[in-house]
């Protein structure tokens, strides 16, 4: 697969998709975001696929959305604003193919992580960060209301009090602060030791059944919408489905021969 904006690695069953608009420090554009919901869809589908790491290979994680390329598709007629929702759809794209992609996503953040960037880690698994990180919620302070799903879903992650705060004053939110908000997981020293656990993780990760990883996703993404019943009736669903898998039976035999599982996500 080849990407304008985007590198990709597979190794070990581990993804890593680095952010590679670099001289534009990662501001997301229609192009961009188009290539971002691509890559996670596809690796959705990939059976040596189990875990994703989602890192910047730019001086910063994301700048935001993209202004300059917005702003094309401004326009003061009714007509023209409706057209300029349904060309931006690959902006809404990119977030819901993150949080939609079957595979956890851990996002490794350094640096600056602004706008459209917390919009895309919002809509991964898991957040880590190095001890330089910045995150800000950038637009009521532009004119507008973020989109993108960050007001659906950071709420869930971090409360509504610490979300309304972010949204409302745009203000920059330390590494630390955001690690006392619940935003991310850890915080470490730089972003080599970021990206160290983030893959060390991702291990954790793939070391787990891959159907079950999968089917566990699938629940929790359903439940944060849902009560505890209806969550609890697609647990059990999932559960007569993999009891029939021979990843169930080869973990019952690890199990009597004390070793570990070699799961092969069938």
């Amino acid at each position: 697969m080849k990407y304008k904006f985007i590198e990709l690695e597979i190794k070990d069953y581990i993804a890593t998709v680095t952010l590679a608009r670099a001289e534009a420090l990662n501001a997301v554009s229609l192009e961009f975001a188009s290539e971002i919901a691509d890559v996670f869809k596809k690796m959705g589908a990939m059976d040596d696929v189990r875990a994703i790491v989602l890192q910047s290979n730019a001086r910063i994680f994301c700048a935001g959305l993209d202004l300059k390329d917005a702003a094309s598709n401004f326009s003061d007629s009714a007509r023209g604003a409706f057209d300029a929702i349904k060309k931006s759809q690959s902006l809404f794209d990119c977030c819901n193919a993150i949080e939609e992609c079957p595979k956890p996503v851990i996002a490794a953040v350094h640096s600056k992580c602004i706008g459209a960037g917390l919009d895309m880690i919002s809509a991964c698994d898991i957040r880590l960060c190095s001890e330089d990180a910045i995150f800000c919620l950038k637009e009521a302070n532009i004119g507008l209301v973020a989109d993108m799903g960050v007001l659906q879903r950071l709420p869930l992650i971090i409360g509504q009090g610490f979300a309304r705060e972010m949204a409302y004053t745009a203000g920059n939110y330390s590494a630390r602060k955001a690690e006392k908000m619940g935003l991310v997981a850890e915080v470490y020293a730089d972003k080599d030791a970021l990206m160290s656990a983030a893959l060390q993780l991702a291990k954790q990760i793939t070391a787990n059944a891959p159907l079950a990883i999968q089917c566990t996703k699938e629940v929790l993404n359903f439940s944060r919408y849902t009560n505890v019943n209806e969550g609890m009736a697609l647990a059990i669903q999932k559960n007569m489905f993999l009891m029939t898998s021979i990843d169930l039976k080869e973990a019952f035999i690890a199990f009597m021969e004390k070793r570990a599982a070699d799961f092969k996500g069938k």
